[in-house]
């Protein structure tokens, strides 16, 4: 799981820098001011997660389903919400806006915050072990 979590965490990574690129030199002339900090949003956080991916596949041993439901977690939530970003502002600019992509963000989100959640407990536990209480 560690390997697979350190690859799909390199993988939005690299995305997230080409994304970054695309949508200020390509698509800036085709996007409303509003269309590109939205864009923008869906790139920054897909980058932020994919570091905490990189992260907790690191930091964790993925001996306990916690571990593993934290990264995949971050990996549907990425999917969910950075990427439905990227298909309403895209589908917006050209006039056929896939409203159904609309419930689909904040899903996403909350599956982020879920994957937030669990690291911090995750985290927790392991320091705890590493320092238990004298």
């Amino acid at each position: 799981m560690k390997e697979l979590f350190l690859v799909i965490g390199g993988i939005y990574g690299c995305l997230a820098v080409i994304f970054g690129a695309f949508g200020a030199h390509a698509l800036k002339k085709k996007l409303s001011e509003e269309q590109q900090k939205s864009f923008e949003t869906g790139v920054r956080y897909q980058m932020y997660h994919a570091l905490i991916l990189i992260m907790a596949a690191i930091a964790f041993p993925f001996r306990e389903v916690s571990q593993e439901i934290t990264g995949w977690c971050f990996v549907i939530g990425v999917l969910l919400f950075s990427f439905s970003i990227y298909g309403l502002v895209l589908s917006d600019a050209q006039g056929k806006k896939m409203r159904f992509l609309g419930p689909v963000t904040p899903l996403g989100g909350l599956t982020l915050v879920i994957g937030w959640v669990l690291f911090i407990i995750n985290i927790a536990k392991i320091a705890t072990y590493l320092n238990p209480a004298q």
